[in-house]
């Protein structure tokens, strides 16, 4: 099981803090490192800054957008970066939800798996020097009775790989027939088929393996003898993610929980959370909901838990590390007790 971390928000009074971090992942054997794209920036250009200070880590999106970018500003974008890198980049894309994509980019959150499906067979097509030509259910290039003709990217072929993120059924096995790999969130190693079921069955149609894709899964990391305490304060973040982190109809995240077996209390959490009783819904977070789903605990508790995301089938573990200060010497031992294959050091 490979490591992968997080890149925070980059500003600039940390811009050489999370640049000594990131080094200090690479020189540790970490394999991946992803850049966010929330409500404060985008993912490409800290990959950009990235590309020039370091030499072997892969440094992916996770993730762009499908609504944020046409096609082919994702493919030209992602040639860039490929070559910035010199070959250390892996596109992830994914749809995000409704409330970012029509509430911040004003687009209507419509056909959001035709979209991701086009977005990733447009760059594809860009990568391998093809004619961008497509008819589609949301895009079509060149535009029916217009001026435009179909345009070759100016780049040599090149296989970059994508990863997709995705949550709903269709677009797990989506992901599972076409990606490269899948960035998982809201997955708990108790309760993989909640995912992995749909997944399996994208490769199973399409002839592949389970094994032919890099099943990456994000898990929040804090260590420590106080576990209650530490699972008390992370309720908030999981009744955010159960309540905010989409509208009232629309949360992937949650209904992810939901299949993993925790419907009555996700639902439950929901609802007080979207009537304002953000207190009452983090009280409402059972224990086994932070638990179950992060690597949170003591380090005996921590080292098992990594176990089964190990026998879950997990290939690379992407996680946050909340509580540890970045840029510390020997941070990502000391305090996670890690190394770049998630082996628990000694001291």
């Amino acid at each position: 099981m490979n490591l992968a971390i997080e890149i925070g928000r980059m500003q600039p009074d940390n811009l050489d803090l999370i640049t000594e971090w990131v080094q200090h992942a690479e020189r540790l054997g970490v394999r991946m490192a992803f850049s966010s794209e929330a409500w404060w920036s985008d993912s490409a250009t800290p990959l950009a800054y990235l590309a020039g200070k370091t030499k072997r880590i892969v440094l992916a999106t996770g993730i762009m957008q499908t609504a944020a970018r046409a096609p082919a500003m994702t493919a030209m974008t992602a040639l860039t970066l490929h070559d910035l890198t010199n070959g250390r980049f892996a596109l992830g894309l994914g749809a995000s939800g409704p409330q970012v994509v029509e509430g911040l980019l004003g687009v209507p959150f419509a056909m959001p798996l035709s979209r991701l499906r086009e977005t990733v067979e447009i760059c594809r097509m860009a990568f391998a020097g093809h004619k961008v030509r497509y008819q589609g259910k949301v895009f079509q290039l060149p535009l029916a009775d217009g001026e435009g003709k179909a345009i070759r990217v100016e780049h040599e072929p090149v296989a970059i790989p994508v990863y997709l993120a995705t949550l709903a059924p269709n677009a797990l096995k989506y992901t599972g027939a076409s990606a490269d790999g899948w960035l998982g969130t809201s997955f708990s190693p108790e309760h993989p088929d909640a995912h992995l079921e749909f997944i399996r069955a994208g490769t199973q149609e399409s002839g592949r393996r389970l094994s032919d894709l890099d099943i990456c899964v994000s898990a929040r990391v804090e260590i420590g003898d106080q576990v209650e305490e530490i699972v008390d304060r992370r309720k908030r973040s999981v009744a955010f993610t159960m309540g905010a982190m989409g509208s009232a109809t629309t949360n992937f995240y949650n209904d992810a929980v939901c299949r993993a077996g925790y419907e009555d209390d996700a639902k439950a959490v929901q609802s007080l959370w979207l009537a304002g009783k953000h207190d009452a819904a983090a009280q409402r977070v059972p224990d086994a909901m932070v638990t179950q789903f992060q690597l949170v605990g003591d380090r005996d508790m921590v080292r098992q838990r990594l176990q089964k995301y190990r026998d879950a089938g997990v290939s690379t573990l992407k996680v946050g590390l909340d509580s540890a200060p970045l840029g510390a010497p020997g941070i990502a031992r000391r305090h996670c007790g890690f190394d770049g294959r998630t082996s628990v050091t000694s001291d």
